[in-house]
């Protein structure tokens, strides 16, 4: 009886994926001169080449585009086994990877998380080992893919072109509010919004979902403000308005936490509303650890 080699069909997986041995080798830290022999033998297994070369990059045969299906069913199927398993009782923590797009503000990450560290069921939250990586959301969708992360939160769905299939599970959506020191916010909250014309900001980047709706918003109501710093790190952003340096957008669900690092709120700005996704690579989430997640986001965090 003949056996396929998963080792082989495992790196012809990424190949195909990733679009080129270079990448796969970043993928699976392999060189790339063996992943090029495991091809090889794979392609000598099967009596059919697999990939061709198209300019720098590899494209697959029809014989590729057949297996490749195969081999994505394969995975799949060896990751929900793996994911069946680590979820029955061991008395082993139940390890979550979760992947935070770089611009989900800080607080409220920690806000969708703490149910996983600190649920109602004190045996829950002990149970599990939480491991949280921050990245772009493209990147992180990648290790997702990968089956490296169990989960990516994110301000906008997965685009729904890739190898692997994902789902976007709607968290909720978050108000967001002007936040500056306590004596700013006496000096401008009476006359809000329209004393934000020519007040500082400390704003996300201008590729940022939020920042591209709140440049929308003033262009509606003909306002325009000095942007003093463009932060990615929504931390950072806390910091910068806790100097003065200017004001900041937050969501009004963190105006608790702000309070209590110097910073109010001016007032909400009802059109500035953003959408947080759950993002993973099964339509129904098994995880007992990450539908905890969910139920808690929907129910206690978001409008």
């Amino acid at each position: 009886m003949e056996w396929l080699n998963f080792h082989h069909l495992r790196y012809f997986y990424v190949v195909a994926r990733d679009g080129s041995i270079a990448k796969a080798s970043q993928t699976l830290h392999v060189s790339q001169p063996s992943i090029s022999t495991q091809l090889r033998l794979l392609d000598r297994a099967l009596g059919e080449k697999l990939l061709a070369r198209q300019g720098r990059g590899l494209v697959l045969t029809d014989m590729g585009r057949l297996v490749y299906d195969y081999a994505e069913q394969i995975f799949g199927l060896g990751r929900e086994l793996l994911d069946t398993v680590r979820d029955r009782p061991t008395g082993l923590p139940l390890r979550v990877q979760v992947g935070i797009a770089d611009v989900v503000p800080k607080g409220l990450a920690f806000r969708l998380l703490q149910p996983l560290v600190s649920g109602g069921e004190s045996t829950q939250a002990d149970s599990t080992r939480l491991v949280v990586r921050e990245d772009r959301p493209d990147r992180l969708l990648a290790e997702l893919s990968a089956y490296q992360l169990d989960l990516v939160i994110a301000d906008v769905p997965a685009p729904g072109a890739g190898r692997v299939r994902t789902f976007s599970h709607g968290l909720g959506v978050a108000e967001f509010a002007v936040f500056g020191t306590e004596s700013m916010a006496r000096r401008l909250r009476r006359k809000f919004p329209e004393s934000l014309r020519g007040e500082p900001f400390v704003l996300p980047l201008e590729d940022s979902q939020l920042r591209r709706e709140f440049e929308a918003w003033m262009r509606g109501m003909d306002l325009r403000v000095a942007v003093r710093a463009e932060v990615e790190d929504s931390a950072l952003a806390t910091t910068f308005a806790q100097a003065g340096i200017g004001l900041m957008l937050a969501p009004v669900v963190l105006a608790p936490d702000l309070r209590r690092r110097g910073l109010v709120s001016l007032g909400v700005i009802p059109e500035l509303r953003c959408r947080y996704y759950a993002i993973t690579v099964e339509r129904r989430v098994k995880n007992p650890a990450v539908v905890r997640l969910l139920e808690a986001a929907r129910t206690n965090l978001f409008v």
